[in-house]
């Protein structure tokens, strides 16, 4: 029985060799355009007031997004808003038995949304700040494919319950952090953004206060391309509960910059720290070397001559660290891309074992567009049955 090289390079025995009437034809390619998944993440404390409102509020499709899903972070609430969000059909839930902070919420989100097999995050807050019908926008630069993390950007001088003090505040904050991440983000503090998977596995939070300076730090380093999309904002419904006071305000966030410039810059922080000293212990030793080549006999100014050497001893001092931190900053580089991959791989084991531990699925369904209503408050959607 004859056998032929077929067009692959494989000999296949008892196959005949194709005449003039049979052509060898490539096999047919078939290309499976992959669903975009959309999660919208609210984490959430205390909110069984706003939660309904800011749910309706939520775009039901967005071009260029097949499947939207919302998951709901309950942060140790105690008025019952984990019921109020199963109540609405919110289709996933995590709830913590104690009060974690916003930070510890986020991340909780960030993690759950990966393993739900989410291409796309957008992260909204609970108290109806932001519009619903800014999402779409927000997305448009990533299904683009021009920016990985994109931030709402308030606008802040525009907003009226903003106070001039705060104004200025704002301002000089995001100054701050475009210089520390190397971006252009125009509203540093704005907690309404969306990420892709990418910017979603490789951004981490190591401070309890806030993720939202920390992340837009790291996006930076990381080589993140960040994009702001200008929002418009929704009447203020309370004050806010991250902060109780300007100052405290500044002195933890202002703890988060810090951080964040040892952690990425120790060469750079403790250095200019070393420089500082070397310079102040070399003047004032000189000053005691010249005036003691004046007059050998003389042995006043020996203040000077001791600060002066305590000064170039810490200088030493401190540029060993500025060397020791730049050791731990690559070491903490490549723990950050080993803990990248591992995040990956136990999203993509989560999705193919269909098993999201802490997370509560209590829908599936897309959604059906809200019922009209004579209300004031819009209804709550529910899912399909």
């Amino acid at each position: 029985m004859a056998q032929w090289r077929s067009h692959t390079g494989v000999l296949v025995p008892g196959a005949r060799r194709p005449g003039p009437t049979t052509p060898l034809r490539a096999p047919a390619v078939v290309q499976t355009i992959p669903r975009v998944k959309l999660i919208i993440q609210i984490p959430c404390l205390n909110e069984r007031e706003q939660l309904g409102r800011t749910f309706a509020d939520l775009p039901r499709h967005v071009p260029g997004v097949d499947e939207i899903e919302v998951l709901v972070i309950d942060d140790g609430s105690t008025d019952g808003t984990a019921e109020v969000a199963r109540e609405l059909g919110v289709h996933h839930i995590i709830r913590f038995p104690r009060n974690r902070g916003l930070s510890a919420a986020y991340a909780a989100g960030i993690d759950a949304c990966l393993r739900l097999g989410a291409d796309l995050i957008v992260n909204t807050d609970a108290d109806n700040q932001y519009r619903g019908a800014d999402i779409p926008r927000l997305l448009e630069p990533i299904l683009a494919g021009r920016a990985n993390v994109v931030v709402g950007d308030r606008q802040t001088d525009t907003i009226e319950h903003f106070s001039f003090l705060k104004r200025i505040l704002q301002r000089w904050g995001s100054r701050v952090v475009r210089r520390a991440s190397g971006t252009e983000v125009a509203d540093s503090t704005s907690g309404f953004r969306a990420l892709d998977r990418r910017a979603a596995t490789t951004l981490f939070i190591h401070n309890r206060f806030t993720y939202t300076l920390e992340t837009i730090i790291q996006a930076g380093q990381a080589g993140l391309v960040l994009e702001n999309v200008s929002i418009e904002t929704n009447p203020q419904t309370r004050v806010s509960r991250l902060f109780r006071s300007i100052p405290e305000y500044l002195r933890r966030n202002g703890g988060v910059i810090l951080r964040a410039y040892n952690m990425y810059w120790p060469v750079q922080t403790f250095g200019f720290l070393a420089a500082v000293l070397l310079l102040l212990g070399l003047v004032l030793s000189g000053r005691f070397v010249y005036l003691y080549i004046q007059d050998p006999s003389y042995s006043g100014h020996i203040q000077s001559l001791l600060v002066g050497v305590g000064a170039i001893v810490l200088a030493f001092l401190v540029g060993l660290m500025a060397l020791l931190g730049d050791l731990m900053a690559a070491n903490r580089r490549l723990l950050e891309e080993l803990v990248t991959r591992v995040r990956r791989l136990d999203a993509t084991a989560a999705q193919q074992s269909d098993d999201v531990e802490g997370v509560l699925s209590t829908s599936a369904t897309p959604w059906t567009p809200p019922a009209t209503s004579a209300s004031d408050d819009p209804p709550a959607p529910e899912p399909d049955a």
